[in-house]
């Protein structure tokens, strides 16, 4: 479904304005698959503090003026990943993006575009159907597989061994690598970024005994040889890890069978 150019404005003068806030125009892609055969765009001129951040006004949205709107959101300081979605383009976390950054220059009025993140089904507004991208998280196996007798003591492991897999451990699932890449876009089978991100995690740790398995799940025609390395998952990850890097790894180890 793509979004149609025409787009509605709503009157926010029930908004309450704080003292030294602007007024920017949220661009909202809205769809209700009860009601629209597909997705539009609707605006609303909300004041805003520049340290606000866009979850601050999309709540305003839905507080003042349309509690219709929908989208995930939880704990909002960017550590549960749920309110993932494209801002002027970009997948971002709603709760990390402040207004300031988003100011247009020069005093000219700021436009912010909100939609939901692609590669994804629409479930109505601003969030997505989570189920195929969880399926492919679940399917390289993320946790600590180990054989033989439970040991008596705690798995020992080193600092350095630790600090191998130490950037992959950030990962939040909050899918904005995965939605941010051309492959997975094209074709929603692609295992994705993220599913790789957290193989990564266990196939480098020290105690895990499963590396081998998950290789082999990774090493499918929708695996790791799927990624073309654009860069877009590095770009959109709102925790900073090396996504690509981390997918390079993966490659490494399968052709050099090494971890």
């Amino acid at each position: 479904m793509t979004a149609v150019a025409e787009s509605t404005v709503h009157d926010t003068s029930q908004i309450p304005a704080p003292e030294g806030s602007l007024t920017v125009t949220v661009k909202i892609q809205r769809f209700n698959p009860e009601i629209d055969d597909e997705p539009h765009w609707e605006s609303y001129d909300v004041p805003a503090l520049p340290t606000d951040r866009v979850l601050n006004l999309l709540m305003n949205i839905k507080n003042y003026v349309d509690g219709t709107l929908s989208f995930r959101r939880s704990c909002a300081h960017g550590i549960c990943g749920s309110d993932a979605m494209q801002i002027n383009g970009i997948n971002r976390l709603a709760c990390k993006v402040l207004v300031k950054d988003l100011l247009a220059k020069k005093g000219k009025q700021t436009t912010i575009t909100v939609a939901p993140i692609k590669g994804l089904p629409t479930m109505k507004d601003l969030y997505v159907d989570m189920e195929p991208f969880f399926e492919a998280y679940r399917a390289v196996k993320p946790y600590l597989i180990a054989y033989g007798n439970e040991p008596t003591r705690e798995r020992i492991q080193s600092a350095a061994d630790r600090e191998r897999f130490d950037d992959t451990t950030k990962c939040i699932l909050c899918a904005c690598c995965t939605s941010s890449c051309p492959v997975y876009w094209a074709d929603g089978s692609y295992f994705g970024p993220a599913a790789i991100v957290n193989a990564h995690r266990f196939i480098f740790d020290s105690r895990d005994e499963g590396a081998e398995e998950r290789l082999d799940i990774l090493n499918d025609a929708e695996g790791v040889w799927r990624c073309r390395t654009t860069f877009n998952c590095t770009d959109a990850c709102p925790r900073g890890i090396q996504v690509t890097k981390a997918i390079q790894e993966v490659k490494r180890a399968l052709l050099f069978k090494r971890v």
